[in-house]
């Protein structure tokens, strides 16, 4: 009786949103974003006389506001260019494309896509953007454990827990949406991490590259997940660091139109653990070594076609990837995993959306390195944030109606020289959530080898276009509830 209540609230809520859809129409052929504005309607102005068929000339696109951003890397953004024909029909819906793909760069504050003028079938285009600040130091503050609830909860908040230290982020480094960032961390665990990201490096702009350094050590791992319990088991040496990792990366990305992108990764990978943690779990490095040294080889595949990527409102995203770590008989995984959000409007301000996140490792007989399935990224369930379920295969999947609530602008002081202004959006959500996670081997947890069903209703703080902070409270199918807060984590 208690899971049918809850299902009949969440379909009532699912029926009113449905009920809410209504026609918006709008007069203007002005996509604005500031900080004032979340529309995205549009709709042009025609006159019945009007052949909303008939072709119009792309006479010029002039850019306002870009004073270290390269021309081409806006443009590069635009589903059209100068000496362009378009359909008048479809130049709303690729005005409104050209927007939400600059924003999506996440180089600019304000954003105005606009036909400046027209003559005839003449059309020109005006882009006006407002750049965000690209060079400063940011202090460095996360949680050491998987999310907020298992820090605040299970930990008693302890400061031990976290990592911290500085940031230094230059954006933008040359111009051409290439950024550099040094992270210094100390805490609960120490860490010197470069990363250079250069997005073009042709005059086609279709060919970039990223490449990245880590090395860190701890004195606390997660070596087992308990069999009963389905929750991680933790060793430490107190007076040393029980393990130590280096990573190396490089990316060839790809990316020959708008909406997709193809990443080539090289990386290679040293660890090593304390004997301890062998002595406790032999299986969790194979063949009971303390030291593993692997080359990992990725490709990515994504695809983005949606309004605003932290936070769509419509659309359709996935990310498709094929690992292979270690190529010798003792330590070989072949790794496939899905993720995508499907999220469809059905009122003004008001959406469903469908999630799927899926994983499959190869062979089924793994270390407990390769193991981690559901609970430690952005493939979770909502209600069982507590714990953590290991496996070899899986798929997971969200169902969330929501409806935007309320929405204001956040204002620094009038007497500032430089007035910042934040949007805020705040969305009021439903949701319902299944997975099933299988493990072939025994002492498997209560979680695996059976489907599991959450749901829950919560609210979205969307700040920008690009930080979001998601409050759930969530059921599970075991008589548990509970809040659970989430800074933009989600697949």
């Amino acid at each position: 009786m208690f899971l049918q209540r809850h299902i009949i609230i969440l379909f009532c809520i699912l029926f009113f949103l449905f009920l809410s859809a209504g026609a918006q129409t709008d007069t203007t052929w002005v996509l604005k974003d500031t900080a004032l504005s979340f529309s995205d309607s549009v709709s042009v102005s025609v006159s019945s006389k009007t052949d909303t068929s008939s072709l119009i000339f792309i006479a010029g696109i002039a850019l306002y506001g870009n004073k270290k951003t390269k021309p081409y890397i806006i443009e590069r953004e635009i589903p059209f260019k100068q000496g362009d024909y378009v359909l008048r029909k479809d130049l709303k819906e690729k005005l409104l494309t050209a927007k939400h793909q600059i924003i999506n760069t996440g180089l600019f504050l304000e954003t105005i896509v606009s036909v400046e003028n027209q003559f005839g079938d003449l059309v020109f285009i005006s882009v006006s953007v407002k750049e965000k600040w690209y060079l400063y130091p940011l202090p460095y503050f996360k949680l050491a454990d998987r999310n907020f609830n298992e820090w605040w909860v299970t930990h008693k908040a302890s400061l031990s827990r976290v990592n911290y230290g500085i940031k230094f982020q230059y954006n933008n480094v040359s111009g051409r949406n290439d950024r550099t960032i040094l992270w210094l961390i100390s805490g609960y665990s120490r860490q010197i991490a470069f990363k250079y990201e250069r997005p073009y490096i042709d005059k086609a702009l279709k060919n970039g590259f990223n490449i990245y350094f880590n090395y860190s050590k701890q004195k606390e791992i997660n070596f087992k997940t308990d069999s009963i319990t389905s929750k991680q088991v933790f060793i430490k040496l107190p007076a040393d660091f029980i393990k130590q990792t280096t990573r190396v990366s490089a990316d060839y990305v790809y990316r020959p139109a708008i909406k997709t992108r193809h990443i080539f990764r090289f990386a290679y990978m040293n660890e090593r653990v304390d004997d301890s943690v062998l002595k406790a779990n032999p299986a969790y490095f194979p063949q009971q070594n303390t030291h593993l040294s692997f080359p990992e080889i990725s490709y990515i595949l994504q695809y983005n076609n949606t309004d605003y990527y932290a936070y769509p409102t419509k659309g359709f995203q996935y990310e498709a990837s094929l690992m292979q770590r270690g190529f010798t008989k003792d330590f070989n995984l072949t790794q496939l995993q899905f993720t995508g959000s499907y999220t469809l409007p059905v009122a003004p301000k008001s959406q469903f959306q469908f999630q799927l996140g899926t994983m499959l490792k190869l062979p089924f007989s793994q270390p407990y390195y390769n193991k981690q399935l559901f609970g430690y990224g952005n493939i979770f369930l909502q209600g069982l944030e507590y714990y953590v379920i290991d496996g070899v295969a899986g798929a997971a999947g969200r169902f969330t109606a929501r409806t935007q609530a309320v929405s204001f602008v956040l204002k620094s002081p009038s007497k500032v020289q430089k007035q910042i202004a934040l949007p805020v959006r705040i969305f009021a959500k439903a949701y319902t959530n299944a997975g099933y996670a299988y493990n072939e081997e025994p002492g498997i947890t209560f979680l695996n080898n059976r489907w599991l069903i959450t749901w829950g209703f919560g609210a979205d703080v969307v700040i920008t276009y690009d930080i979001v902070f998601k409050f759930d409270y969530s059921f599970n199918q075991f008589g548990e509830s509970g809040l659970f807060i989430h800074v933009r984590k989600d697949f």
